[in-house]
């Protein structure tokens, strides 16, 4: 009996490596993915994420936005320069406190980007067609749950 336990003892610690091995070929993957089509808009692997925090939790303050992107707020200013020169934010005053600044993304530009990212999202869709509803529910759960542990592994890194 310890023999079968022990097997499936490594059978399943080779399936936990078997998705660790996959989550970081799909960490490069991605990445050289963003940097192909942030060198189609001239934009930096940096600004677009920035960009990508502001369009799903914005409008942001620079400040908001610098910790959420893990970057020094002088760092913030230089990206958010470039992305309002190149049209695709805005800053713009709080309407709660003059004195204040938000950011907001400027939202017929990104179709743009929607564009470079047309042949991975096809893609995804092709690969989710091939799985159930009950299956999809895992997949998703599983990448909320990878996500809200990266969140957690990089606190900790910060609090070193």
């Amino acid at each position: 009996m310890a023999t079968a336990e022990s097997g499936s003892a490594r059978q399943r610690r080779r399936l936990i490596v078997g998705v660790k091995d996959s989550l970081r070929a799909l960490r490069v993957q991605l990445s050289l993915l963003n940097h192909r089509v942030g060198s189609r808009v001239a934009l930096k692997d940096v600004d677009l994420d920035c960009l990508d925090i502001v369009g799903a939790q914005g409008p942001l303050s620079p400040s908001a936005l610098a910790r959420l992107a893990g970057l020094h707020p002088a760092t913030m200013t230089g990206i958010l320069d470039r992305l309002e020169r190149g049209g695709w934010i805005v800053r713009e005053r709080d309407p709660g406190d003059r004195r204040a600044v938000n950011v907001r993304v400027v939202p017929g530009r990104n179709a743009e980007l929607f564009r470079q990212y047309a042949g991975m999202n096809t893609l995804m869709d092709e690969i989710c067609d091939g799985y159930s509803d009950a299956e999809l529910e895992v997949i998703a759960d599983f990448l909320r749950r990878t996500g809200a542990a990266g969140q957690v592994a990089t606190d900790r890194l910060e609090a070193e």
